[in-house]
């Protein structure tokens, strides 16, 4: 069962980006390019780089970001892949290197939530753009408001699937729950990861985007 939800989660991850590429971008004219996949992979890279304005405090950061990004890497690899294509559950090596490397998401995970919880705070703005959205007022047609508004809300989600994320295997280590715990703990890691990747992907899609702003 959890390989074809894992599966259906992927195909929704995919077709709304898609969606929001057609949807958001700009008409090329006839005859012109308009995609170019060596231009959006060098794009791409330029993401890793630390730009010259960034502060002590912005590359900090940056680097915790892209540490955790490693992470969310390794981790979604090595916790879908047995799932995905071996049809098995982790053990063994891959389960080794997924423990390590979540202690270390974990960290990375928390130090975010303290240096993003300010930039992401709703404003007046988004509650105006929320507000024209079933209005249809000024505020719906202002220029990239949503924009930024969904990263902030999706950040906020991937706060809250880590709770359970990492709380059901924390809670799993100590002696004083049993067998019938340890299943249903396995479930809740299992389901609320596949929510953290979703939201996951989006969000750094939704950087990207802005990013490019």
């Amino acid at each position: 069962m959890f390989r074809y939800i894992t599966i259906a989660g992927l195909v929704l991850v995919i077709a709304i980006i898609a969606t929001h590429r057609i949807v958001a971008s700009p008409r090329k004219p006839k005859g012109k390019q308009s995609y170019n996949p060596l231009r959006a992979l060098v794009y791409l890279l330029t993401l890793l780089l630390l730009p010259q304005r960034l502060g002590f405090f912005g590359r900090i950061r940056k680097l915790l970001y892209l540490l955790a990004l490693l992470c969310f890497i390794i981790l979604a690899v090595t916790g879908f892949y047995p799932a995905l294509v071996l049809n098995q559950r982790l053990s063994g090596y891959l389960l080794m290197i997924h423990v390590t490397a979540g202690g270390v998401f974990a960290a990375c995970l928390a130090l975010l939530a303290l240096m993003w919880a300010d930039l992401c705070r709703f404003d007046k703005f988004d509650l105006k753009w929320i507000t024209g959205l079933f209005c249809h007022t000024e505020e719906y047609q202002a220029k990239n408001t949503h924009t930024r508004l969904f990263p902030k809300l999706i950040f906020w989600l991937i706060l809250i699937a880590a709770l359970p994320l990492i709380l059901s295997v924390v809670l799993s280590m100590f002696p004083m729950f049993g067998t019938e715990w340890q299943i249903l703990s396995a479930g809740i890691h299992r389901y609320s990861a596949l929510a953290f990747a979703v939201l996951a992907v989006l969000h750094i899609y939704m950087l990207a985007i802005l990013s490019r702003e």
